[in-house]
């Protein structure tokens, strides 16, 4: 589990540097509101691309299952009805957030000195989103197969062509056109096209199992009973991830009453917390990838083991992490803003929330093992409570009618994460396992 995590972990890692670094440059370079501009947006992307995660994971239960029982014509099928179904949602989604990007931002009180420069960059990230969600998918089925490696090696490429633009296109180097803040839109969907592009013919040029080959397009028709499968495991997992950016889109409109140094506290915020919890949403992906092929191995005493070492795995990996960024947090906020001002504000929103992302890990080991089984409409009921019913109630009134101000936004994340663990694991321990035993003896 930990030779298929590491690169998973890097993977993300160099997935969010090109993110990092323009996030660096714009704060650095470009000043606070450029920042703001884009930290405004991603509530909204995130919002459009959650359905989309919701199918890759139930593709990846599904390629899992498949992969565990040795069927190579399933998994052909399951490849072949995902990537059209992909393609065909980000085609309408890019519509849908290319055509309404402004009223969103506005609805969600975006600050008017940044929502012009915020919709311009969200505009061309949408365009993208066809071809990004296929080079998502393909990564996903990668993994479902217990390959971590090669999607490693493509987001090594597509990392280093990020960066490499990053500072031609914003500042108009070698001879290329000066695009400023929107510069760092167009290398992240320029490097992810190009990357896609070479990841196809190298799948072909090893005959790799997941070659985009005919085999594989002979089912791009889709199979309709594998799509209505594939929706029933992933919907649930949309509905959440959905519900999740919806209540982002809630917090940022809550951040924003306090004006665009707390929306650009909030974006580099949010930048250190999405590296904090890499290794717990990487162990979800691992715990859900080897149970299901535990699973559709019919192993059960394998199934136990990979649930044990993914939350020593939390634990210890993510302890480390966390004792590293609260040590040097200061430094690390400073890579991206400049104002002190905006830097305490940020400080103080880390200290805050950091630790409770060893909860948050735990409960994403749970709840991945419970989805490996097909077992998804609890899982997201519960999660759904503990950001409804506990995140956004305590973020709103602690920020609306407490002293605390912004800080009291980010209390509503570790009370969410406790309540989350609490419900999942009870259901799993009281339900879900004995029922599992029972099939698997059975």
């Amino acid at each position: 589990m930990f030779m298929f995590l590491l690169p998973l972990i890097l993977s993300n890692a160099l997935q969010s540097i090109g993110q990092l670094v323009g996030s660096v440059i714009v704060g650095r370079w470009l000043g606070v509101n450029a920042l703001a501009a884009i930290s405004a947006f991603f509530p909204l992307f995130f919002l459009l691309v959650s359905f989309t995660i919701g199918v890759g994971s139930g593709s990846s239960i599904l390629i899992g299952q498949a992969y565990g029982a040795r069927n190579e014509e399933r998994l052909k099928a399951i490849v072949g009805t995902t990537l059209t179904f992909t393609f065909i949602l980000g085609v309408v989604l890019a519509l849908i957030g290319g055509l309404f990007t402004w009223d969103v931002l506005r609805l969600i009180g975006t600050p008017e000195n940044i929502i012009a420069v915020s919709v311009h960059y969200a505009r061309i990230l949408f365009w993208s989103m066809p071809i990004l969600f296929l080079y998502f998918a393909y990564t996903t089925f990668m993994r479902g197969t217990g390959d971590s490696k090669t999607p490693f090696y493509f987001l090594i490429v597509s990392t280093a062509l990020n960066v490499g633009l990053l500072p031609l296109l914003i500042f108009g180097k070698l001879g290329l056109p000066k695009f400023g803040i929107y510069g760092a839109a167009y290398a992240s969907v320029i490097s992810t096209i190009l990357t896609f592009a070479v990841m196809l013919v190298y799948l072909g040029k090893i005959k790799h199992p997941l070659q985009f080959d005919a085999s594989v397009r002979q089912h791009l028709r889709m199979d309709l009973g594998l799509l209505k499968l594939l929706l029933r495991l992933g919907i649930p997992s949309s509905i959440n991830m959905i519900l999740v950016s919806l209540s982002e889109i809630a917090v940022i409109t809550f951040v924003n009453r306090f004006g665009s140094d707390a929306t650009a506290a909030y974006g580099a915020v949010n930048q250190v917390a999405s590296y904090v919890q890499m290794p717990a949403i990487s162990l979800g992906i691992t715990v859900s990838i080897f149970a299901a092929q535990s699973i559709g191995g019919n192993q059960f005493d394998r199934l136990k083991q990979v649930i044990r070492a993914g939350v020593l795995l939390n634990y210890i990996i993510g302890g480390v992490l966390i004792i590293l960024v609260y040590v040097f947090s200061q430094d690390i906020l400073s890579w991206f803003l400049t104002s002190k001002h905006t830097l305490d504000i940020a400080h103080s929103l880390l200290m805050i929330t950091l630790w409770s992302y060893l909860i948050f890990g735990h409960a994403q080991i749970i709840t991945a093992t419970m989805r490996a089984s097909g077992t998804v409409l609890w899982p997201t009921v519960f999660s759904i409570l503990s950001i409804w019913c506990v995140e956004v109630p305590v973020a709103y009134a602690l920020s609306h009618f407490s002293s605390l101000g912004i800080q009291g936004i980010w209390v509503g994340y570790p009370a969410a994460f406790i309540i989350s663990l609490s419900l999942q694991y009870s259901y799993y321990r009281w339900s879900w396992k004995k029922k599992r035993i029972e099939r698997l003896v059975h």
